[in-house]
């Protein structure tokens, strides 16, 4: 499947480019007779929106979505939902001295190797612009999980050195500090280490962990990761314990099962809600490991397109961090996963096709 569409039966697609005219997604498989309106996508593209704190980009965008089809009368159709997002604040003139040179960290070199040319405004469709569309998307599918009893909420656990507490856990804090972490005295040791790379002109990565709660059996772990995987900065993901598993012996990684009030259930979750690839009813956790921000303001060392060896020093307006502006991404790319795997798990057992033909 193309690199811009994701899903099966739930599909979107997005498309656009940081300085181009518009960013956007087209929609496909949402069932008919979800109430919809542009609130419950804004409220979403709010949490990713730029410039809201000086650990942000400071581009100015309103990024207020219009939905161009799929709705009649505050409900879904059953015919693609298609969304725009206007671009109002390009500065191209930022970027035209890159034209000629890769940035360290950056697809400027894999873009011209694949395409033979690139879009060197803000990078192109490898800007983190483009998760405008991933985004409006996954607000459809929260809204359609929540008819399920589905929840997907997503945090950040670290940034640099710095890790939450979960003692001190509060996923109302990671809504309105600047970090997104759901814990206040972490939030303020994390602002400071912020701080100090924006002095020294360097930037920072970060971890964000999801959790989706009320989810039934169904296959899941190789399309999270892939989901989760092609958000632009993220270089690892895992579920559970993840990495920390490898240091462990069967006896404390395993989860014992128990009985809850005649209900199977599980003492511990080591394993993040997944067993044998696939969702055992328990919460789902999941982790995205951000890398820094590759757009540093410190004289780097890199080639340009003769092969030569220069110093370059970027400019223009760019995250010392992106982690915080990335947990609705990951939410978005959670739900619109698990809301196409849910629509697929429909048909893999007979009893179900004929429960829902023969009411």
């Amino acid at each position: 499947m193309a690199g811009s569409t994701f899903g099966n039966l739930f599909r979107i697609t997005t498309w656009g480019e940081s300085h181009g005219a518009a960013i956007g997604v087209v929609v496909d498989g949402c069932p008919a007779g979800l109430t919809l309106c542009s609130e419950d996508i804004q409220k979403y593209l709010n949490r990713r929106k730029p410039g809201q704190t000086q650990y942000t980009t400071q581009r100015k965008e309103a990024d207020e979505v219009e939905i161009l089809s799929g709705i009649f009368e505050g409900k879904t159709t059953g015919t693609p939902i298609s969304m725009i997002v206007r671009n109002t604040s390009q500065r191209s003139g930022d970027y035209s001295d890159i034209a000629s040179y890769y940035r360290p960290g950056h697809a400027d070199y894999t873009f011209d190797e694949k395409y033979g040319f690139r879009d060197y405004r803000g990078g192109g469709r490898s800007s983190g612009r483009e998760t405008i569309g991933r985004v409006a998307a996954g607000a459809v599918a929260v809204k359609l999980l929540g008819q399920l009893g589905i929840t997907v909420d997503a945090y950040v656990e670290s940034i640099g050195p710095v890790s939450i507490s979960m003692d001190r856990f509060n996923l109302e804090e990671a809504r309105r500090n600047p970090t997104g972490m759901p814990d206040a005295e972490a939030s303020a040791q994390a602002e400071e280490y912020l701080q100090k790379c924006i002095e020294n002109q360097d930037s920072a990565g970060g971890v964000v962990c999801c959790k989706v709660h009320g989810m039934p059996a169904d296959k899941l772990d190789a399309c999270l990761g892939q989901a989760v995987m092609s958000i632009g900065a993220v270089k690892a993901f895992a579920v559970g314990d993840g990495c920390e598993v490898s240091k462990k012996n069967g006896s404390t990684n395993n989860d014992a099962f128990c009985n809850v009030n005649g209900q199977i259930s599980k003492k511990t979750n080591h394993a993040g809600g997944i067993l044998g690839g696939i969702s055992d009813g328990s919460d789902i956790i999941l982790r995205a490991y951000f890398k820094p921000t590759p757009s540093i303001y410190q004289k780097q060392q890199t080639v340009n397109q003769a092969g030569e060896e220069i110093e370059i020093q970027i400019k223009g307006r760019h995250d010392p961090i992106v982690v915080s502006r990335a947990v609705v991404v990951v939410e978005a790319m959670t739900a619109v996963t698990i809301l196409d795997e849910l629509l697929r798990n429909m048909t893999s057992r007979l009893d179900g096709i004929k429960k829902f033909y023969h009411k």
